[in-house]
């Protein structure tokens, strides 16, 4: 049990404001409903749910829910560094809560948040400090809809994990990440373009709801006059009748006199809102940046290039700098914590181009071997050098082929047992100055001892053009050998 002291620094929770306390196995089965419907679920806005703004939201949403976000820890030169494997780490990419997943948790931010305009994503189990007001470590998050503002405080709609409902409570402005949709003035505000089309859409609901309900909408002309109440009865009368027979009838037919006439009123609606809503839909898509191939999967390397910059970009730097702000303390940012999202580049490369790619990144060191290796879904490579930054095309001191003059570098040269002679050991008569030149040697009492001293006295340069040579020389009495 902690003490007082530790529960007034640390303890929160969302709903019980107190520690949390372990399930009971007798509370397991002691809820008060339950059914088939998930009741965390995000619930959409009456409106959209039934309309063509809902794949367009949930598009946008998915899209932005597969950058990858984490906390990490950055050099002195604000640069990445490692991940740091916390909590927050996990929130965001393993576990939210008992419900979602780190990707359905960020997928219920964005959708939420282009749906409402403004949501509040509140830690439910938190270590806080209430002498600052700051979260030291958070277990749990949840995506809640904004009820009430206050000056400090503010009434959310969350999800109780415990009852199985859904609650409002009141939190601090300071535990909350807050954020609006960079997209407001396009999407949520009162009369912004987004919500015309949606009434635009909900008055098109309404007529086809009309047209199919049932109704013949039309009228019989009777033979007499209905100016007298005694006419109108007995033209109720006839009206009813034929009601019965119609309702009646197994294939819905009637009958009527000879000298009655039917006039159908079932005409089509001549109007333009059909036109009005093809040209606010194309608005839309033209000032939020999504271009139709990005919803029938038909774009191209550019669109998609600028649809995660104008979109997607926005979208989740909203999300990461709102979680810097409220859950990282100025103590953990000053000794370099942040949150960094990391977008996937191979996301938008073709196949084709995937190994061109790769070698690119590996020659100039961007990328090691095994780092590649585990973008495209393979295993590490147990081999020397697979996990180091080197250009694998460039000759290294350890290369025991670069020592011995092979040419690794050729690209031509699929031989490696091939030998080189480099350009400034070109074998030129002029150019070979030995100790002979400089002092005259007995060539009848030559023995070993004295090439032994001649050749100590020789410089590497020399040492290397007399090995070449002395290795030509056999060759060429190997050839001569061989043809006799």
């Amino acid at each position: 049990m902690p003490s007082l002291t530790e529960r007034v620094q640390k303890a929160w929770n969302a709903f019980r404001n107190r520690d949390p306390t372990p399930v009971r196995q007798q509370d397991i089965f002691s809820y008060s409903s339950a059914g088939s419907i998930r009741p965390d679920r995000r619930r959409p806005k009456v409106g959209n749910e039934r309309s063509i703004i809902a794949p367009l939201l949930n598009r946008i949403a998915v899209d932005a829910a597969a950058i990858d976000i984490r906390h990490v820890k950055l050099d002195k030169y604000k640069r990445y560094q490692e991940d740091v494997e916390d909590e927050l780490n996990d929130i965001l990419t393993i576990e939210a809560n008992l419900d979602q997943s780190a990707r359905d948790f960020k997928q219920d931010v964005y959708a939420s948040l282009l749906d409402e305009g403004y949501i509040a994503v509140c830690p439910i189990v938190a270590d806080v400090n209430y002498q600052t007001m700051s979260i030291n470590k958070i277990q749990s998050a949840r995506v809640g809809k904004i009820m009430a503002w206050y000056p400090k405080e503010i009434d959310v709609e969350l999800y109780n994990e415990e009852t199985g409902r859904r609650e409002t409570i009141r939190m601090p402005k300071k535990l909350c990440v807050i954020l609006q949709n960079p997209f407001y003035d396009i999407m949520n505000a009162p009369n912004s373009l987004m919500m015309r089309l949606r009434k635009k859409l909900a008055l098109l609901d309404q007529i086809d709801d009309k047209t199919a309900s049932g109704k013949l909408d039309m009228i019989i002309q009777l033979p007499y006059a209905t100016r007298h109440e005694t006419q109108k009865e007995r033209a109720e009368q006839r009206r009813h009748d034929l009601e019965v027979q119609l309702a009646g009838s197994r294939y819905g037919i009637g009958y009527i006199d000879a000298s009655e006439k039917v006039i159908q009123l079932g005409r089509p609606l001549d109007n333009n809102l059909q036109a009005q809503i093809d040209s606010l839909t194309k608005q839309l898509h033209d000032q939020l940046g999504v271009c139709p191939e990005i919803l029938n999967g038909n774009a191209n390397e550019m669109m998609k290039l600028n649809y995660n910059n104008d979109i997607i970009e926005p979208l989740v730097t909203t999300f990461v700098d709102g979680m810097i702000r409220k859950w990282l303390t100025k103590a953990a940012r000053t000794q370099g914590h942040s949150i960094l999202s990391f977008h996937n580049p191979f996301r938008l490369v073709p196949v084709g181009n995937v190994a061109e790619l790769g070698d690119k990144l590996i020659r100039n060191e961007i990328l090691t071997p095994n780092e590649m290796r585990g973008i495209l879904g393979f295993k590490p490579s147990d081999q020397e050098g697979a996990d180091s930054l080197r250009n694998p095309n460039m000759p290294t001191e350890m290369d025991p082929m670069a020592e011995e003059g092979y040419d690794v570098t050729s690209e031509d040269s699929a031989d490696w047992n091939s030998e080189v002679v480099p350009e400034e050991e070109t074998v030129e008569p002029e150019m070979i100055e030995t100790a002979s030149e400089k002092e005259p040697l007995d060539e009848e009492n030559l023995d070993a001892k004295t090439v032994q001293n001649v050749i100590e006295t020789m410089d590497d340069r020399q040492v290397t053009v007399l090995n070449y040579l002395l290795d030509r020389a056999a060759e060429g009495q190997n050839n001569v050998n061989s043809e006799e």
